[in-house]
């Protein structure tokens, strides 16, 4: 029941996101009434499971990077933060970024805990959300051009191309639906993935993550929210910011799908990496942009005399708004879910930049005699021994993230019945595994020297070399690492 509470607020967050979030793809199409409103929600709630369940992972790892949201009571007040902004945005029929409420929640949790907030993830998040707009938009032009073009030259009859509009609607939306549920279940579940409550399953010799099942009940919110609450928000986006042809209205749900798909999709980053091409970061991308991105791109090429300006500036205006809403609606209820309900929302995390980690970081090739100084104190606070460390002005912004890795205390254990239970899951090889009973009984105050430890039992622990043939083996085995360091991590 405590774990039902906790993950409430995500599955409220996921409720919001689908009664917001469909219009983005199938707003156009019921707007536009080549489709009715229940098919389009039937459509959309089953592919949005799918999407989420088999290709949520990617952008999900991106949005833990920013933030390592580290206890339940923490996860559930920055989702319900996240969600209560969504939740009154799509009460002013405003088709509002999930994704900017839930990085503005994060934002929250960071200063709160005093937690370090990984730049270049945030960084690489903001950018898209000027990236998504604009790249949605070109793709939307292109394909406008297109598909005007082939009209011309088959010069079908009206009600074929009614026929053949009505059916590129339907499964338009379900390709956008399902990159939806790949690309935005990372805003809804994200913050759990660090202290994910669920376990590996296997069921008739089918192995299903701790992961997998938490997204899966996040999809079904998302799917419930498109049901029974979506409508309003679909005749905003299909008919409030420009009015929009059948034909334009099917672009415009392609455009949006296929941008959020180029950022949910491992496969295709893999492909790219392996041909040395240029790769898309996994990031959950805000559909709301996408969408009105594609839609402004249709509207600017054929004149934007049909814009209606004061609509967009509202949209425009809740963008801005969204992830400061967020932010200080977190810090207002973690103070109120800590101090007032008396629940841990952030775990304290030390830090100690002692022997071990000086030799470890002269090892890889680190090395500043002012570190000496601040070796042998304990920090309960990352952002004071990040200070100090920036202080030196020797360091890089890296070298610094590095240090500070490396220094994070803990407690380690590999003991049989962890050690079985990672074994059901059947993720490991039999040499990891064989690798990982040789250490039972072991403790390690860092997560480093367990990785250490492993990789020198076992090739099958090391990484290769950094080439782009290697990355998919290398990815995967830095998830078995995350893996196990919530899995025989001890508390305290």
């Amino acid at each position: 029941m405590e774990v039902l509470v906790f993950i409430s607020s995500g599955l409220f967050l996921g409720w919001s996101l689908g009664a917001n979030d469909a219009a983005n793809v199938f707003g156009t199409a019921v707007g536009t009434r080549m489709v009715g409103f229940r098919v389009a929600a039937l459509v959309c709630g089953i592919f949005v499971i799918l999407g989420a369940t088999l290709s949520g992972a990617g952008a999900a790892h991106t949005l833990g990077r920013l933030g390592a949201v580290n206890t339940l009571a923490g996860a559930f007040t920055v989702a319900l933060s996240a969600a209560l902004t969504t939740f009154w945005m799509t009460r002013a029929r405003l088709p509002v970024s999930t994704s900017q409420a839930i990085v503005g929640a994060i934002l929250g949790w960071n200063i709160y805990s005093s937690s370090v907030t990984d730049y270049s993830s945030l960084t690489k998040i903001v950018s898209t959300w000027v990236v998504c707009p604009v790249l949605s938009g070109s793709i939307a032009v292109l394909l406008f051009m297109a598909f005007r073009a082939f009209i011309l030259r088959i010069r079908p009859h009206l009600l074929r191309l009614d026929a053949w509009t009505r059916w590129g609607m339907l499964l338009v939306g379900a390709f956008g639906s399902y990159s939806l549920g790949a690309n935005n279940i990372a805003n809804v579940m994200g913050v759990f993935v660090p202290d994910n409550p669920f376990h590996d399953l296997e069921w008739s010799g089918l192995a299903i993550t701790g992961v997998q099942q938490l997204f899966f009940l996040g999809s079904l919110a998302i799917a419930v929210g498109v049901f029974t609450y979506s409508e309003r928000v679909m005749k905003t986006v299909g008919g409030g910011l420009v009015k929009l042809s059948p034909v334009s209205a099917l672009v415009v749900v392609l455009a949006q799908s296929i941008t959020l798909f180029l950022f949910a999709s491992e496969g295709l980053e893999q492909f790219l990496a392996s041909h040395g091409l240029p790769t898309i970061p996994l990031v959950p991308v805000s559909s709301s942009q996408a969408v009105v991105g594609a839609i402004l791109g249709i509207s600017l090429y054929r004149g934007a005399s049909q814009i209606r300006f004061r609509v967009l500036g509202e949209i425009g205006t809740g963008w801005v708004a969204t992830p400061i809403m967020a932010g200080v609606l977190a810090l207002v209820l973690l103070s109120v879910v800590d101090n007032v309900f008396d629940q841990r929302v952030a775990r304290q995390l030390n830090y100690r930049l002692d022997r071990p980690v000086l030799a470890e970081l002269a090892a890889r090739g680190i090395e500043d005699p002012t570190l000496e100084g601040i070796g042998n104190r304990l920090y309960d606070n990352p952002l004071r021994l990040q200070r100090e460390l920036e202080a030196t002005d020797s360091l890089s912004r890296a070298e610094v993230a590095t240090v500070l890795d490396l220094s994070l205390l803990g407690q380690w254990r590999v003991e049989p019945a962890a050690v079985a239970g990672i074994a059901r899951s059947e993720w490991l090889s039999d040499a990891q595994l064989q690798a990982l009973r040789s250490l039972n009984g072991r403790k390690f105050e860092r997560f480093w020297q367990l990785r250490q430890a492993l990789a020198a039992a076992s090739p099958q622990w090391r990484p290769l070399p950094a080439t782009t043939s290697n990355r998919t083996h290398n990815e995967e085995l830095e998830q078995q690492l995350e893996y196990l360091e919530r899995s025989l991590r001890v508390e305290e």
